[in-house]
């Protein structure tokens, strides 16, 4: 894969995507390389000059009336640094840090953080040669920006801290010299530029929302292989009834359903049955579905801003000679479209079981047996698979409060209105991990559905069945199920069934 280049204005989701999980390389622009120079020869004019500007000559948050020593302007920076890596809990992937570094360079390379283009560069090298700071997930409240988790990742620029490198746990000093780098030497305003931000929120809302607008496809498909199997009908999937009301994200689901149910003859077998309606799990689907991804382009369109946005404190405009103390390190607007991620993405595993309990309740599944066990009484089937699924869905329902309605006033009462937004982006995160898992019980149920019905699905289907079936076989007596259902999670995540189906259309 070619260099991605770097000017901190047209950064990608899709490039996110492909520096966290491909290990794209990357380097600046040059003219992002004039941008940088410029911002930070201004700072070094106004540290010659003496002047009292927050973040270059004074101290941070409460601490900005204290003017600061030119003598201790590079000790200054490096306490920041120090004193703000104060993160618990688990940390990051690899993935999500590599995403996380991503976003913070971007900032930089928009010149208007003041960062030396050294400095700049040693951490495209540590991106580029595979340093992955370890970074605690929690410790930020979304204002100012990220700094707990930023300050982990710049500990190790600087030779401190923890990293992953080439697989093992080691001290950040070690992996920079097995790397071939060596450490920084904080200049002034340096410190801020590198943890002031909302570059981890950002990362983790962009990862989870490229993995939430997969599921809404393979959501799609779930819900066909589930109409089929339960002898449904596809007449409520009609483009009549979807353009009178015209949502996009609506039409474009049902759209999809009936193109994948489309030439079953198990649909056509049961056609003269005098079933006119179903369940709303069934029937309503793509009012269901189309509605989550029509909140995730409201995602999408905010994330698209936020990651080619600057985002630290205080601002540099070298052009305009003016250093400006602002406040868009503020997470909220990143709080509220991850909130709404959580809330909407939820959604496709709430309607998810409730197509599982047509299929294991005999009293709805239309003469399959329950729980689709093999031997009623010997066999439990999927009985406690959807009790796996009924945790996540309930977990998913927690996880949707909004993080974004909270705040809890810090730094003297200096910062005294949060977002939260880092706890929004971690919420949103594991409710896109859980509708994953639910969506991959459901498909392995109407895979079992289907093998039990006398006639095939639509060509499509049963293409995909097979692909599923080489990995995660029919289920003639119970069998120890979990590794099925990871197998199946992980088909779930990769492009296998989006692939089969686009080559007899394109998903919409």
């Amino acid at each position: 894969m070619n260099t991605l280049f770097i000017d901190g204005n047209s950064l990608t989701i899709e490039n996110i995507w492909e520096v966290a999980f491909q290990n794209r390389k990357i380097a600046l622009t040059e003219e992002s390389k004039v941008k940088i120079n410029k911002c930070r020869d201004f700072v070094d004019e106004i540290i010659k000059e003496g002047k009292v500007v927050y973040g270059l000559t004074t101290g941070f948050g409460k601490f900005a009336t204290v003017t600061i020593p030119p003598e201790q302007l590079e000790e200054l920076q490096e306490n920041l640094i120090l004193s703000h890596a104060t993160g618990v809990g688990n940390h990051y992937t690899e993935e999500e840090t590599r995403a996380i570094m991503l976003l913070r360079i971007s900032v930089l390379a928009k010149g208007n953080s003041g960062i030396r283009l050294s400095t700049l560069e040693t951490l495209i090298a540590m991106l580029n040669t595979g340093i992955h700071p370890i970074i605690p997930e929690k410790g930020s409240v979304g204002a100012s920006g990220d700094l707990a988790p930023l300050s982990h990742l710049a500990l190790v620029l600087l030779g401190y801290g923890t990293a992953i490198y080439k697989g093992k746990e080691m001290p950040g000093a070690e992996a920079m010299k097995n790397a071939g780098l060596t450490p920084v030497k904080l200049a002034a305003k340096e410190g801020l530029a590198l943890n002031n931000g909302t570059q981890v929120m950002a990362a983790i809302g962009a990862l989870a929302l490229r993995k939430a607008e997969h599921y809404c496809k393979v959501a799609d498909i779930a819900e066909a292989i589930s109409v089929d199997a339960l002898l449904g009908t596809d007449a409520a999937f009609s483009p009549l009834v979807h353009k009178v009301r015209a949502h996009q994200g609506q039409i474009d689901a049902a759209w999809n359903m009936k193109a994948l149910l489309a030439e079953s003859p198990l649909r056509k077998s049961h056609e003269d049955c005098g079933n006119v309606q179903d369940p709303y799990s069934l029937r309503c689907a793509p009012q269901v579905h189309g509605a989550v991804r029509d909140s995730l382009k409201y995602v999408r369109s905010v994330l698209e801003v936020e990651i080619n946005s600057a985002t630290d404190n205080p601002l540099i405009f070298p052009e305009e000679r003016e250093v400006i103390s602002g406040g868009n390190f503020h997470g909220e607007p990143l709080a509220f479209a991850l909130d709404n991620m959580a809330i909407c993405v939820s959604e496709l595993a709430n309607i998810s079981e409730r197509r599982m309990e047509q299929m294991f309740n005999p009293a709805q599944n239309r003469g399959l047996n329950a729980f689709l066990a093999s031997r009623l009484g010997v066999d439990s089937g999927f009985m406690i698979a959807q009790l796996t699924a009924a945790n996540l869905v309930s977990e998913n329902k927690v996880l949707s409060h909004p993080g974004s309605v909270d705040s809890i006033p810090t730094s003297a009462n200096q910062e005294d209105h949060v977002s939260m937004g880092s706890v929004s982006s971690l919420k949103a995160r594991s409710v896109v991990e859980n509708t994953s898992f639910v969506l991959a019980i459901e498909l392995m149920a109407g895979c079992q559905a289907l093998d039990a019905r006398d006639f095939p699905s639509s060509p499509i289907i049963e293409e995909i069945k097979a692909e599923i079936r080489k990995d995660v076989k029919k289920i003639e007596k119970d069998r120890f199920m979990q590794p099925d259902i990871l197998r199946m999670k992980e088909l779930v995540d990769s492009p296998i069934f989006t692939q089969i189906v686009e080559k007899y259309f394109k998903m919409k």
